[in-house]
């Protein structure tokens, strides 16, 4: 595969651009609805949002960045080969993006979702030129004793999770936080209270106000 399938909502013109990567067994489209509530407030902006490049071995409508040993029988080997791949088609499409729209990385604000949220703390510190911001819904930090080391450059982040999640666990919003402040980011956060694996009308909320900050709306 020489790149990923995606999806784009927004003006023709866009002035600045919000990246979606979805969870393990969803797609594009599935966070890609996020931008019709989002759009209203967030004028000139356009939204993508790419399928991750492998068919989910748990559900074959859907896709995965990589598999997941304990969901789907992969061994460790497997998942880190996928991974690496799907860093490097990742990276790659973040650039045709921002080349498509003829915007600059400092115009881009990276949202995912469980798996995608994995992805986008690994992906976006390990870039040349920071984006604007990152949103991590209900993920976790990769090897986060790396971080420190890998890291080129320091985009801003705030991680939401809710409290009840049974996939992805709560502590795991903390384990990253703390990570990646000692790294020298700056995080927010914010506790969706009494929610699963998912994502809150509140922080939802919380999350536009972050890319409207983040990309000056």
């Amino acid at each position: 595969m020489t790149g990923l399938k995606s999806a784009r909502k927004g003006p023709s013109s866009a002035d600045a651009v919000v990246v979606f990567l979805h969870g393990y067994g969803a797609d594009g489209a599935d966070l890609l609805g996020l931008a019709d509530p989002l759009s209203p407030h967030l004028p000139g902006v356009a939204f993508h949002a790419p399928d991750a490049p492998e068919r989910s071995v748990n559900n074959p409508f859907g896709y995965q960045w990589f598999p997941i040993p304990w969901l789907d029988g992969s061994t460790e080997a497997q998942a880190r080969e996928s991974m690496a791949r799907s860093v490097g088609l990742l990276d790659n499409w973040l650039d045709r993006v921002l080349a498509d729209e003829g915007l600059t990385p400092d115009r881009m604000v990276v949202v995912g979702f469980s798996q995608g949220t994995m992805m986008a703390l690994h992906v976006l510190p390990r870039r040349k030129a920071a984006v604007a911001g990152i949103v991590g819904f209900s993920g976790r930090l990769l090897v986060p004793d790396l971080l420190a080391a890998e890291a080129r450059v320091k985009p801003p982040v705030l991680l939401l999770h809710g409290d009840q999640d049974p996939m992805v666990p709560f502590q795991d919003m903390q384990v990253a936080g703390e990570a990646l402040e000692k790294a020298g980011f700056d995080v927010f956060g914010h506790v969706m209270k009494g929610t699963g694996h998912g994502i809150s009308p509140d922080g939802l909320s919380v999350a536009l106000s972050f890319i409207k900050d983040r990309l000056g709306k």
